[in-house]
């Protein structure tokens, strides 16, 4: 089950501090950062058999669009797609278990998403399934907000 888990932001007068408290990175074992070229770009769709993943904006916004993989070696283009906003401000991380497939494009120039995997990168190469952009639903470029 996708789910998300709260953040949130303390300031004072020597600035902020955003955090997720609740977020238990045990099973993290690396990470990265993604910034589109443009706000017109979208990455997807990508899925994972055996890793989950974790997202969290480190700044923008994006949109998100999920898909249950139903066969991996023939999945279903009419498979359900489930849309989530993540924004900066609403600190929030969404875990995407294994199984899932994920689009996403940035909301605005210079957006950055955090992802983080429970798996090392050497076991990327085995567990990587892509289809392209407009398989499990058709996008013409313009955000559904």
């Amino acid at each position: 089950m996708i789910d998300t888990i709260k953040g949130g932001i303390a300031s004072d007068h020597r600035g902020s501090i955003r955090f997720v408290n609740e977020f238990d990175m045990t099973q993290v074992k690396r990470f990265y950062s993604i910034r589109n070229a443009d706000v017109e770009l979208v990455r997807g769709w990508r899925a994972h058999r055996i890793e989950q993943r974790w997202f969290y904006v480190l700044s923008g916004s994006f949109v998100l669009d999920l898909v249950k993989i139903d066969d991996w070696d023939n999945a279903s283009a009419t498979l359900p797609v489930e849309r989530r906003i993540l924004r900066e401000e609403e600190g929030e991380v969404l875990h995407v278990p294994v199984g899932y497939g994920t689009a996403f494009q940035a909301m605005e120039e210079g957006a950055e998403l955090l992802v983080f995997a429970d798996h090392g990168i050497e076991h990327a190469p085995n567990d990587d399934y892509t289809w392209p952009v407009d398989y499990f639903v058709k996008r013409d470029g313009v955000l559904v907000l």
